[in-house]
């Protein structure tokens, strides 16, 4: 825990605040890490009093040479204090202390664990964001100014295609995060991905239709394209991801993951994107760019959309808040090229909208105040540690997984090696695991085709460090007795045949 002096508790001046903030004595042995200690003790600064407001703090590398930490340290714990209104972040300037700083109680000691994933979260189930990352605080101011006073706007008859605020604030993240330029009329906010496709397969085709999916890939979705009358056709990928060319004739659709292929995370080549993007203009078909987690990327920037390089208006983004914020939070968007506007409001003004309009307004507060991209950056840090730790833990499998890292998502796929599929499956590795509580994905099961790609799939997003070294030595002990087991029912002799 970060030492304060506790004989003076009076309001700090400025000299005196910097002076105990270099002051603080953070403890490497004791079981609260680092930033968090860092965190506790500069909150109880601020909470102090006195005139901050618009203070200056020292840059992340000063503080942390002057504390002996590293630099990710402070920053983890600006983010955080930013992300709960204490600090603000100003781009080419620095941080400082808010003008109005939040007269709140302190946070629980630091020796409280972090509260534990949802009772039905199980360790390696991906697509999970970590829920004790999320500034709820900051959430909850968001939707108090939305709805104390709401805008007339917001009483009356609901746009189909959502809250204009906050489709304006979506456009303006996907061109500085996605490189996609687009307008806020062109975006429609929806109840999540499978809303999202429902939408586009009832509203944009006449009669039934084919459609092109990745194989492997989310089997939900062929439900979703049976659903609206489509015939869902499932095509291999390989190792550069979905390939254009094996989309036969009469194919109207194509629905892919190009910047993160799910869920093997292979990212698809340009090459291949523009050899879709001629297919669909020369078709005259349509491509849906299901771009489900590329924000978080961890070596360089994330890969610029597909929807990007089209020029024809034949490409459709789709994408999802609930892997960027919350499961909970069950809202998506589509971003239409201009052609189909029309056929998707016409349909929406039929059948009404599926996105809860309640949370659109404080969403688009949070995007406009920036406190969504801090957000975004803090759980990409965090997950990146996470991705290593977990791969470091699964050492002792690297002669039976190929343990390659991620440079983007929040899953491993690792497929296994040739010496682990002659004991064992994927799938039988995922039952196995399920009776000890782990939820290893079998890429297997992903898959419609036969002979089907052969890995494991482990979330790592949704758990602490701690969580997932215990995880991966569950799991070694788990391939260990699977291999053993393998090897014993091959040297045991066989029963002699029967006798007539």
């Amino acid at each position: 825990m970060s030492s304060i002096d506790k004989k003076s508790q009076s309001n700090l001046t400025r000299p005196g605040f910097e002076a105990a903030l270099f002051a603080l004595t953070l403890d490497r042995a004791l079981p609260s890490p680092l930033h968090v200690q860092l965190c506790d003790g500069l909150r109880a600064l601020l909470l102090r009093g006195g005139d901050l407001a618009g203070l200056a703090l020292p840059p992340s590398r000063l503080l942390a040479a002057e504390l002996s930490v590293s630099r990710m340290t402070v920053t983890t714990a600006y983010d955080q204090l930013t992300a709960e209104g204490y600090l603000t972040a100003r781009r080419g300037s620095g941080t400082f202390v808010a003008a109005d700083l939040p007269h709140l109680a302190p946070a629980p000691a630091p020796t409280a664990q972090p509260a534990p994933p949802p009772a039905d979260w199980q360790l390696f189930q991906t697509g999970l964001p970590d829920q004790a990352l999320f500034p709820h605080r900051q959430w909850a101011r968001q939707m108090d100014r939305a709805w104390r006073a709401p805008e007339p706007a917001l009483l009356g008859r609901p746009d189909p295609f959502g809250w204009m605020p906050l489709r304006r604030a979506i456009a303006a993240h996907l061109g500085a995060w996605r490189g996609l330029e687009c307008r806020g009329e062109q975006v429609v906010i929806t109840g999540g991905a499978w809303d999202g496709v429902d939408i586009l397969t009832r509203a944009l085709f006449s009669g039934p239709q084919q459609i092109a999916l990745e194989d492997p890939g989310w089997a939900s979705l062929h439900h979703a394209v049976r659903d609206a009358g489509h015939s869902p056709l499932p095509l291999r990928i390989d190792a550069d991801g979905f390939d254009p060319a094996q989309i036969p004739a009469g194919t109207a659709a194509a629905i892919v993951t190009p910047s993160r292929h799910y869920p093997t995370g292979r990212p698809m080549p340009l090459p291949r994107r523009l050899a879709l993007l001629d297919w669909a203009q020369a078709t005259g078909a349509l491509v849906v760019e299901d771009d489900y987690d590329s924000e978080f990327r961890y070596q360089g920037q994330p890969l610029p959309a597909l929807t990007g390089l089209d020029q024809q208006g034949r490409t459709i983004y789709m994408g999802s808040f609930s892997k960027l914020l919350s499961s909970a939070l069950r809202l998506g968007y589509l971003v239409l090229p201009e052609g189909g506007i029309a056929a998707v409001r016409a349909y929406l003004e039929r059948r009404g909208a599926r996105a809860s309009l309640a949370p659109q307004p404080a969403l688009a507060g949070f995007m406009d105040s920036g406190d969504f991209a801090t957000h975004l950056r803090r759980m990409r840090r965090s997950y990146a540690r996470r991705q290593t730790v977990l791969l470091e833990a699964l050492t002792p499998l690297s002669a039976w997984l190929d343990l390659s890292p991620d440079p983007s998502g929040m899953h491993l796929c690792l497929p296994l090696r040739p010496a682990l599929l002659r004991h064992t499956t994927d799938a039988a590795i995922s039952e196995a695991g399920r009776a000890t509580g782990l939820r290893i994905g079998a890429l297997s099961r992903h898959a419609v085709l036969p002979d089907a790609l052969q890995a494991l799939l482990l979330g790592y997003s949704g758990f602490d460090e701690d969580r997932l070294r215990q995880g991966a030595a569950r799991l070694c002990d788990l391939i260990e007795t699977l291999t053993r087991t393998g090897s014993e029912a091959r040297q045991s002799p066989r029963p002699p045949a029967r006798d007539g």
